[in-house]
């Protein structure tokens, strides 16, 4: 009898034994995770013996035992996907059966596809059963069905093999009929428990294995084989208890004598320890799975030369799927709100209320890409951004985020162009990156406009009503009652009115009320567009007939200029939102008091209008690391900077622990750094509370040509001579820029590195003269990186400089450039124009010097400073190149972005609003094939 058992429990012990060599020789971690619900005793059992052979092979467990009273389906949903996103846990097992009010289905498939090791979920199982798919992971239990039957059937000799299998579970009976037939080229026959007793034993006497799996005790007696004709293996894979004693569905001591059983599984000692021992192969898989995945989505690149468009390489480079991106990251899936295949909204609140569940996890490296003074060409910031992101992330295996601005339409169809990066070094699909995205900008141009189209019906209302008309249009009267709203109940605790029945208001108190007073030659809003558009700079409003004569002039300024694009960027989450755009001040009224977009009562509305565009957008480089897309303010007009709430995100996804290793998040600031840079330490990092860890500062030759002498280059233009030919004098002139901006960086206590990004035509000679001169004015390192042309492979070095810097023991902390409290309006100015700039003195304008006088009566001096200026000098005149010293920079106005948190001062002829100039970049763009052509 003893020759006929195929003896389960030597197999798997076996296949641990070989487990545990692999765990030994490879070094690996496996970690397996098992979550029960209640306290049922045969499950207790069954886990103790998982747990029991984890741990003499070697894989670490987590047992979450759950008590069934307190735990309900949503909160057990939750433990799991926290489980899916611990990177420290490979695979997940849900204990079943689960208390009646869980429903299993709903649970099996929460588990992530990558960690299912019972093969469980929807999707593995789908796969199975494709002809020709591939499901991550097969059922435990079918795995070692079949195991068992190649000791009998070694090689191929199982194919052909006519298989019956009794029994129709998803567990058993369907996998591994599927397996069978699939995997191993058998005939199979399936039949389950209610088949009749004459078709059973028909079809039993047919088959060279059975495959018995229906959970009835000692259900095949030996009347079921009476009419065999050849031998048949038997596989019983039932597991009934009668009392304490276990049995099958074979009633094997009646069956096993008979002649042509050639081989039969008893129970206990069968399929059961095989099933373990498959669940913990499974683990394995799991863990080679999870670290292939990371690899997969590192997409290796094909680098052609010359370099193709942006548009070209970005078409022909097929994104990966945005799901897998943000599971490689650390987001959930529930955590994703999909926009299509290559791009996703992100729930800000809900990952970093996870994320913050990890008490001791520290933030990952903070790194800020700036600029010295560009041409009108751009010097390749986001290239470099993006190039260094890929290097960290495809050549250097570090976690990492690319966190930058959405771009506007106004410079993508304009003459700058768009922010994707470019040659190889590029976010894809760079159409979406540089257009609408998913939106955000336009709810910014809604939010706003609604707030203008809200301050003039206003001013309109109460210059044509009496105060008593305007108090029952407020508070009218439905089915009997007079009602505020929750923003006229802020308006009602600012005025010191503790009312909240409008019938109990004196005539005194509803006059205060409703009427504003709008001063119409104080209203600093503006409406705005997203386009460069020079003839809405200066407008007329109100000429219809129906306006009843109240005109007034005004303008339009471009959307990412706004103060609603700056609060999007500074918010820390929608609450925060929410009262910055309160604050938002809209004008004064007539005795000189602020009027607030409260006051108007349209705060709560333009929230509503930003509640998607507050969460940030997912999207991808070339070489598959993740980048944030969130908020675009001008640089030049605005602050120049993403979003906080990116920022903070990506910080904690890359966060490690005393033991991990650190993550890398890499931002940019607009323009140079005495723009983008100088309001990002000054503004933003005020508001955040961060700090970079260090600032890469990209240079190139074509821009300190320029500041050293040469003839300044025009786009769609071709390059004068000095830039196309070897000039090492017009080099080493121009980098008195590059060490105003070094220095400038040093002010603030943060090591820089600078960044020499390569174009075809420099030499050699002209990186050596960058070299010494930056690393003699304080630079940690200066690299010359090729990310344009070779992607994250030729920024690998700057990378790894960066990771140096970063890393490196900082003598001082960080510092801003001014303090708030204790320096007045002018002073701040000051401090940024003669410091960053290199200024002898500001001059203010006779309307500029009333600003000032205003906002410190109105309690606005303690706000930091944005100054919008030209671009393309270190002062307010582009025309003074290099590092221009002894000026005056003349402040022509001030204006209070209360809302956004900071006062912005308007240097020279700096417009708010671009105008397009005679060759546009729309001119190359195309709709062929339904495909987006010529951009970039």
């Amino acid at each position: 009898m003893s020759s006929k058992i195929i003896d389960g429990k030597q197999r798997a012990l076996d296949i641990l034994n070989g487990i545990k060599e692999t765990i030994t020789q490879e070094g690996i971690k496996p970690h397996l995770s098992i979550i029960q619900v209640g306290d049922r005793s045969d499950s207790n059992t069954y886990i103790k013996m998982k747990i029991n052979k984890c741990k003499k092979v070697g894989i670490a467990t987590t047992f979450l035992k759950l008590d069934e009273k307190t735990v309900n389906q949503e909160k057990l949903i939750e433990i799991i996907e926290a489980q899916n996103n611990n990177k420290a846990i490979n695979g997940i097992i849900i204990q079943l059966p689960l208390p009646k009010d869980f429903d299993e289905k709903i649970i099996t498939n929460k588990v992530s596809k990558l960690k299912d090791v019972d093969g469980f979920t929807s999707d593995n199982l789908m796969e199975l059963y494709k002809r020709n798919g591939i499901p991550a992971f097969k059922p435990c239990t079918p795995l070692g069905i079949v195991d068992l039957l190649q000791l009998n059937f070694p090689g191929k000799e199982l194919e052909g093999k006519t298989c019956v299998v009794i029994g129709r579970s998803d567990i058993v009976g369907n996998p591994i009929s599927r397996l069978l037939i699939n995997d191993h080229n058998c005939s199979v026959i399936q039949l389950h428990s209610r088949t009749p007793k004459e078709v059973l034993k028909a079809t039993i006497r047919l088959a060279d294995v059975l495959v018995v799996a229906i959970g009835k005790s000692k259900f095949f007696t030996a009347d079921y084989f009476e009419d065999l004709y050849k031998p048949l293996v038997v596989i019983d894979v039932g597991t009934n208890y009668v009392g304490n004693k276990l049995s099958g569905d074979v009633d094997f001591e009646n069956v096993v004598d008979i002649p042509l059983i050639s081989k039969i599984t008893p129970v206990p000692g069968g399929v059961g320890p095989m099933t373990v021992a498959k669940l913990l192969e499974n683990t394995i898989l799991a863990y080679r799975l999870q670290h292939k995945a990371r690899i997969s989505h590192k997409r290796k690149i094909e680098l052609v030369k010359p370099v193709p468009s942006d548009i070209e390489i970005s078409k022909k480079h097929k994104p990966i799927h945005i799901s897998d991106i943000a599971l490689n990251a650390g987001i959930l899936e529930s955590e994703l709100d999909l926009h299509g295949s290559t791009k996703a909204k992100v729930k800000y609140n809900k990952i970093m209320e996870r994320l913050n569940e990890n008490k001791i996890q520290k933030n990952g490296k903070y790194v800020l890409v700036a600029g010295v003074t560009p041409t009108s060409l751009g010097e390749g910031k986001s290239t470099t951004t993006i190039g260094l992101v890929s290097s960290l992330y495809a050549h250097l295996d570090k976690p990492c985020f690319a966190t930058v601005r959405q771009p506007s339409l106004g410079p993508t169809f304009g003459v700058k162009g768009g922010a994707a990066g470019g040659g190889y070094s590029i976010a894809i699909p760079m159409e979406d990156f540089n257009g609408a995205l998913t939106g955000d900008i336009h709810a910014v141009a809604m939010g706003t406009n609604l707030l203008a189209a809200a301050i003039d019906a206003r001013w309109f209302h109460e210059s044509t009503q009496t105060d008593k008309q305007l108090y029952k249009r407020f508070t009218p009267v439905k089915k009997g009652v007079r009602t505020f709203t929750p923003t006229m109940l802020k308006r009602l605790e600012k005025l010191g009115i503790n009312k909240t029945n409008p019938d109990d208001l004196t005539d005194e108190e509803s006059s205060k009320f409703v009427r504003l007073d709008i001063d119409p030659e104080s209203i600093t809003w503006k409406r705005v567009v997203d386009c460069n558009d020079r003839f809405l700079r200066e407008i007329t409003i109100g000429q219809a007939k129906t306006e009843k004569g109240f005109v007034r002039k005004s303008g339009f300024d471009i959307a990412v200029a706004s103060e609603l694009m700056a609060i999007l960027a500074l918010s820390d989450d929608l609450k925060d939102l929410r009262n910055r755009v309160g604050k938002m001040i809209i004008g004064n009224s007539k005795s000189g008091e602020p009027i607030t977009c409260e006051d108007i009562g349209c705060a709560g509305a333009v929230s509503a209008i930003m509640i998607d565009a507050i969460n940030p957008n997912l999207m991808q480089t070339l070489e598959g690391a993740p980048v944030l897309v969130h908020a675009g303010p001008f640089a030049n007009i605005s602050i120049g900077a993403n979003s906080v709430i990116a920022d903070r995100l990506a910080l904690k996804l890359t966060g490690y622990d005393n033991e991990g290793e650190e993550g890398y998040v890499v931002t940019e600031a607009g323009f140079d750094f005495t723009m983008g840079g100088e309001r990002f330490l000054n503004i933003k990092c005020r508001s955040s509370g961060l700090s970079p860890d260090c600032v890469v500062l990209v240079a190139t030759i074509r821009a300190l040509k320029s500041h050293g002498g040469a003839p300044e280059p025009k786009a769609g233009l071709a390059l004068p001579k000095a830039y196309t030919e070897e000039n090492v004098e017009f080099v080493e002139k121009g980098c008195c820029n590059l060490v105003k901006h070094i220095e400038n960086i040093r002010q603030y206590n943060i090591p820089v590195v600078v960044a020499i990004n390569k174009f075809v035509t420099d030499t050699e000679n002209e990186f050596n003269v960058i070299k010494k001169i930056a690393l003699e004015a304080g630079a940690e390192d200066c690299i010359v990186s090729n990310h344009w042309e070779e992607g994250g492979a030729g920024a690998v070095d700057l990378a790894k400089g960066v990771i140096a810097a970063c890393n490196a023991e900082r003598k001082d902390e960080f510092k801003p450039l001014y303090e708030l409290e204790s320096t007045t309006i002018a002073e701040k100015i000051e401090t940024i124009a003669t410091k960053m700039y290199g200024a002898a003195k500001v001059e203010f304008s006779e309307e500029a010097q009333k600003k000032l006088e205003l906002y410190t009566k109105q309690g606005f001096d303690n706000l930091p400073i944005c100054i919008a200026k030209t671009q393309y000098s270190l002062s307010h005149d582009p025309k003074l190149k290099g590092s221009p010293t002894g000026f005056t920079l003349p402040i022509r106005d001030i204006k209070a972005s209360v809302g956004a948190g900071y006062l912005y001062a308007l240097a020279g002829d700096i417009q708010t609003i671009p105008g397009l100039p005679t060759l546009c970049g729309f001119h190359n763009v195309e709709v062929e094939n339904g495909e987006i052509q010529g951009l970039f």
